[in-house]
């Protein structure tokens, strides 16, 4: 059997969420040598109960396990395992992200620039207005937009951007096998040719409610910015905005009437310092430092790689380059280094004028 297949087989034990699998794997090696490993021996790693390690049976999984790997073959899908070098580099840092990920598409989750777009299922015109417009004016900066093929704002900027020419992925609360909700059909198939969809959840997962807080955590962690459009106190783009700051990404909401149900929960996370005010498109592009050209980014980027830092700078460098601005603890749980070797660095990198530091201790690289 292949890695994939015991990969696969790991992600569908009942109970062995991303945490408890990669506590597993640190002890055992790899996916397969968990299922072989003995059951007295699982036992003695810290964190793990019975109650888990009684459910890790490869029978148990082996049909859901082979059907899987069959659909994945007929649909040419990528899948991509957590200690996989071409698993998503923004997910890498995180514990509670997925082990596994399918995907149908074609543009690369691992794009400089990614932006979160969502917001209410019940868009109104001034809420479409504003997301129709973001997506045109986003068109010169380069960027893919993330988003949850939901109703409403998910909905309006996937379109647009297929309008734009802009790739966008949709990720998903439920298996390739299906689109949800059904009338997105035919957006979700157009979106697999410049962009592509994403989940975490293999076929015949029914489109529960508890799969979506999930998935909007992907969102956040794939996103280098997430920008809510409109919501209302409680919603799901309200929970993608609480992750994406959970995991010192930047966010950005539109502010609106304080009458406004649908602007309640943009107002609260502004008023609570969770939310950068959208004030214009050129204002979030001018805080993310994306108004350069793409080929100037990449050539100033390899510029810095490759001729003037040492092995210890580039690493820092590396982790700045897919998360934009970080916050100094985040730098040090990305990286081996002590925090002192870590100062050191980033006052270096300060002095060659490659990394700039801003206040509370959050550091970007240098335009």
């Amino acid at each position: 059997m292949s890695s994939l297949y015991y990969e696969i087989a790991l992600s569908k034990v009942f109970h062995v969420g991303p945490i408890n699998a990669r506590l597993l794997i640190s002890y055992c090696g790899n996916a397969e040598a968990v299922f072989k490993e003995k059951k007295s021996k699982l036992l003695k790693i810290p964190g793990i109960g019975k109650a888990t390690i009684d459910q890790i049976n490869l029978e148990s999984v082996l049909e859901a396990t082979e059907k899987e790997i069959e659909f994945v073959d007929k649909n040419q899908l990528k899948t991509f395992f957590f200690l996989n070098e071409d698993y998503p580099s923004r997910l890498k840092n995180y514990a509670d992200t997925p082990i596994i990920l399918y995907y149908k598409g074609t543009v690369d989750l691992n794009f400089p620039r990614m932006i979160a777009i969502v917001g209410t299922r019940n868009i109104s015109e001034y809420g479409k207005q504003v997301t129709c417009k973001l997506i045109k004016e986003i068109n010169s900066a380069q960027v893919v937009v993330v988003s949850g093929l939901a109703y409403g704002v998910d909905t309006e900027a996937h379109r647009q951007c297929l309008l734009e020419n802009i790739p966008t992925i949709g990720v998903l609360g439920h298996g390739l096998d299906k689109t949800y909700p059904s009338g997105n059909r035919k957006l979700a198939e157009k979106m697999t040719s410049n962009g592509g969809l994403l989940t975490q959840f293999g076929i015949r997962t029914v489109p529960d409610r508890e799969n979506f807080p999930l998935r909007n955590k992907v969102i956040a962690a794939l996103s280098d910015v997430t920008l809510v459009v409109e919501s209302r106190i409680k919603g799901g783009s309200i929970i993608t905005a609480e992750f994406a700051n959970d995991y010192n990404k930047d966010v950005f909401a539109v502010p609106g009437r304080v009458n406004d149900e649908l602007s309640e929960g943009c107002n609260h996370l502004i008023k609570n310092n969770k939310a950068n005010i959208f004030s214009s498109t050129d204002d979030l592009l001018e805080f993310m430092q994306w108004k350069q050209n793409k080929k100037e980014l990449f050539a100033s980027k390899k510029s810095e790689l490759v001729f003037d830092l040492e092995p210890d700078e580039n690493a820092v460098v590396s982790v700045l380059h897919n998360n934009n601005k970080i916050h100094i603890d985040y730098l040090h749980k990305c990286l081996t280094f002590t925090p002192g070797l870590l100062a050191s660095l980033l006052l270096n990198l300060e002095f060659k004028g490659v990394v700039k530091e801003l206040p509370g201790k959050f550091y970007i690289l240098n335009s």
